[in-house]
């Protein structure tokens, strides 16, 4: 296993062999650091996409809601996985590209107040490699501090190409 000393978060911080990876089926493979979610990147979330519905964007008119303020996008907090991936995932020695293949399923079971905290829980759920590729399938959950329920649950397929 190697580890990258880079704190940018371009990718993973550390990297096993496939086999290594395979080993790991079933096992919690670890739990990201908690990430502030405020006003400010939900504000600029919804500019970037466009989606400025009110229950985001307008603190006074969310005062109102049964949330009692603005709450983030679930595709906010569904779009912090790959950050939080870098941080727990390994990377796949030998892997010329990574891709995000998507998601066998998904859910925002509750929502995310602004000025929570989240953090991810990644459980390595499947893993191959096979004709110069690898599949891996995580089992995630996107907690938020102090709330009984996750904000997000997924099934979230990842895919690589090996070098030739």
């Amino acid at each position: 296993m190697t580890t990258q000393t880079d704190k940018s978060m371009e990718g993973p911080i550390r990297f096993m062999a496939p086999e290594a990876v395979r080993a790991c089926i079933g096992t919690e493979l670890g739990v990201t650091e908690w990430i502030g979610i405020d006003q400010h990147m939900i504000d600029t979330f919804a500019d970037v996409t466009r989606d400025r519905y009110f229950i985001h964007v307008d603190p006074a008119r969310a005062a109102g809601t049964p949330f009692g303020g603005t709450i983030a996008h679930g595709f906010l907090t569904l779009s912090m996985l790959a950050h939080m991936a870098y941080q727990v995932c390994p990377g796949i020695e030998g892997t010329k590209a990574q891709l995000n293949y998507g998601f066998n399923r998904l859910r925002f079971v509750a929502p995310v107040p602004v000025n929570s905290r989240i953090r991810g829980r990644f459980v390595l759920k499947d893993f191959s490699a096979k004709a110069g590729r690898w599949q891996a399938v995580y089992d995630v959950s996107v907690e938020v501090e102090g709330k009984p329920k996750p904000a997000l649950i997924a099934e979230w397929v990842a895919a690589g190409l090996f070098e030739s």
